[in-house]
């Protein structure tokens, strides 16, 4: 390390929170640990805010052709497609006052959106170019909704064979499973005092890395993650302490999660974006502290650096990019890691 590069942490380790993206991004500083580090970029997305305006940036994907598809809750263009540079090169969508989730699935060679809108209760199968497929409405069948004002669907995770798992994060927690037509399944998770309980089921993915497919689903009130079999049979718990944690991503053999807020600072704009190994540990945080076990347990995540509000969701491109969107963060667009190797 030389005494430039000594400085600078230095002067983030004592004064870090202080400092602002452009700071970070003149003095070409380095966010995160060991082999997982990146350099910020902030100005990525050359869309014409006058033309294309975004209002929260909840979530990211990248399709097939390798564009990455921004899905925001502005209705004048609810998903805004980029080239990797990140040039604008379309939008489609006025319809999703409540866009929340963003979902890619295969299905048959085509790529296919499911959109979680919690404006309006419901969550919309479309094509990549916005045709509509299916609507799922509120789960009445459940037993446990009597309107559909009581949920609120946050995220998706579609199983290899087409089934749907949808997210309640912002109603009462259950995790609901349908077939591929749509057709209930069952439901579980909730709120209440068992592991198997949730609170704030604001992301859920499938993990393939260890062999037998499992459901990942974020329990953010708990700071955690919990994993259950795909019949929704509660497995174990990842405890991420002080870490708002938002939905799971995973790619290759790292699962990635941006962190709403830091427990430390729950008034703060106080986020950070936090990467887990395949054995589910946390090695890197970043503008978080480097991640430090003790007899086997994670002491509490922070942010250390200033370079985020709200990171909402983690998009992770096919040369290990990041891509990080926000929310409640001044409407930016969203910000560009790229990896330092």
């Amino acid at each position: 390390m030389n005494r430039k590069t000594f400085l600078q942490y230095t002067a983030l380790g004592t004064m870090g929170a202080l400092y602002m993206p452009e700071w970070l991004i003149k003095n070409k500083v380095i966010l995160g640990q060991g082999d997982k580090r990146y350099r910020l970029d902030t100005r990525w997305s050359r869309a014409d805010v006058s033309k294309y305006p975004v209002d929260d940036c909840h979530e990211m994907v990248q399709d097939r052709k390798g564009r990455i598809l921004l899905l925001t809750n502005d209705t004048h263009n609810n998903v805004i497609f980029y080239s990797k540079n990140g040039k604008y090169l379309k939008s489609w969508g006025t319809e999703y006052p409540g866009a929340h989730g963003l979902t890619l699935f295969n299905e048959g060679g085509e790529d296919i959106l499911f959109i979680c809108d919690n404006k309006r209760h419901q969550v919309i199968k479309t094509t990549i170019d916005g045709r509509v497929l299916l609507t799922l409405k509120y789960p009445k069948e459940t037993g446990s909704y009597t309107r559909a004002e009581e949920y609120i669907p946050t995220e998706t995770a579609i199983a290899d064979n087409g089934d749907i798992y949808v997210a309640d994060g912002y109603g009462k927690d259950f995790v609901i499973q349908y077939d591929y037509k749509g057709k209930y399944i069952r439901h579980f998770g909730g709120r209440g005092a068992s592991a198997g309980n949730l609170l704030n089921a604001h992301g859920i993915c499938m993990d393939r890395r260890v062999g037998t497919p499992v459901l990942m689903v974020t329990s953010r009130k708990q700071n955690a993650l919990k994993r259950y079999t795909m019949e929704g049979v509660y497995l174990d718990t990842i405890e991420l302490p002080g870490a708002w944690v938002c939905r799971p991503v995973i790619k290759d053999d790292y699962l990635y999660a941006a962190v709403l807020k830091s427990k430390s600072q729950p008034s703060g704009k106080s986020g950070f974006v936090t990467i887990l190994d395949r054995n589910n540990k946390v090695i890197s945080n970043l503008a978080g502290n480097q991640p430090e076990y003790i007899d086997g347990r994670l002491k509490e995540m922070y942010q250390t650096v200033n370079a985020f509000e709200h990171p909402h969701d983690v998009c992770i491109d096919n040369e290990d990019n990041l891509y990080v969107a926000q929310w409640n963060s001044g409407k930016v667009y969203p910000y560009k890691l790229e990896r330092v190797v």
